[in-house]
């Protein structure tokens, strides 16, 4: 088994080389590959353009990882996200052909504008990395991860995501638009090409496999357990909120606390990991009460406001374990 500071460097490495794609979005691009390391999903919540289909793809290549998208519209069907099982003539039997699915990284382009029907065939998948065709499970392909998008402006001819289906996304994240000195570095390099097509493969999926195993070694000291799990009472207690997270928010804070310590190099989980990682892990799992969305109250407000009433531990306690 690598050291911390070898796996800290492999994750680093991938990072890196995704940012020659991605500029300028440096806390994205790892929340990204915390989900990944995590064995978690990630929604992409930003308007068209801003790089959400490149950012999957740069992943997907980094880590050598097979690839599908799937483009979500109102007539897609959920045989064409998990396949179907044909009938064959001379051997007399059905055979599956299986789906976009059937992929390590899949991206769900805008999600939102299947139907409920459709978008429900993705639930068996992100939760046991499996799927069922006509009474037949099939196993999904190690690692496995979705990243979905979806427009947060444009509402018409969509069916928004129910909690049960939002719940499943390990980090909900924004890329946003790039700052000027960064947009003319994205100019430069595409003048002559698309940067996608000089990316390198940095590890295999072999290797991604034993990191996500090592990153669950990294030690979470008791009282960082109970901070977690006083945030998520907080939400579930809080006057503007209507629905607060589910102990599946819980462990998602808890991962990918672990992932985020492994990738600084460091063999313990402190504070600090905590606070970065609340709102992309909670946000998108809290339902704000209608009288609250009146005033325009947003649920990483009221997160904010947790944050600064919860106590924090005083320090870690790990002792240097896992170093």
């Amino acid at each position: 088994m690598q050291s911390v500071q070898d796996l800290a460097s492999a994750v680093q490495r991938v990072i890196g080389n995704v940012e020659r794609v991605i500029v300028g979005k440096a806390e994205p691009v790892a929340f990204s590959l915390i989900a990944v390391i995590c064995h978690g999903h990630i929604l992409i919540e930003d308007v068209p353009g801003v790089g959400k289909t490149v950012l999957t793809k740069s992943i997907a290549r980094s880590i050598g990882c097979s690839f599908k998208r799937i483009q979500f519209t109102p007539d897609l069907l959920p045989s064409d996200v998990t396949g179907v099982s044909i009938y064959n003539q001379k051997s007399g039997n059905f055979e599956f052909r299986p789906g976009p699915i059937m992929s390590q990284i899949v991206l769900a382009d805008e999600v939102n504008r299947a139907t409920p029907k459709t978008q429900s065939a993705l639930l068996e998948a992100m939760e046991e990395a499996q799927i069922t065709v006509d009474g037949v499970t099939y196993q999904l392909p190690q690692p496995f991860m979705v990243m979905a998008t979806q427009n947060p402006i444009e509402y018409e001819g969509t069916f928004p995501l129910p909690e049960a289906q939002l719940d499943r996304f390990m980090m909900s994240i924004k890329l946003g638009y790039p700052r000027a000195e960064d947009e003319i570095n994205i100019l430069d390099s595409h003048q002559h090409h698309h940067p996608l097509e000089d990316l390198a493969q940095i590890m295999t999926a072999d290797e991604l496999v034993l990191i996500q195993q090592q990153v669950r070694s990294i030690h979470v000291d008791p009282s960082i357990r109970e901070y977690i799990v006083a945030l998520a009472n907080a939400t579930r207690n809080h006057q503007n909120i209507y629905l607060g997270v589910s102990p599946r928010g819980s462990l998602a804070l808890f991962r990918a606390s672990q992932a985020l310590a492994a990738i600084r190099g460091r063999g313990y989980v402190i504070p600090d990991d905590i606070k970065l990682l609340v709102k992309p892990t909670l946000a998108h799992r809290i339902i704000v009460n209608p009288a609250a969305r009146v005033r325009s109250v947003t649920s990483a407000q009221i997160l904010d406001e947790i944050l600064q009433s919860v106590p924090v531990p005083n320090a870690w306690v790990g002792g240097g374990r896992g170093r």
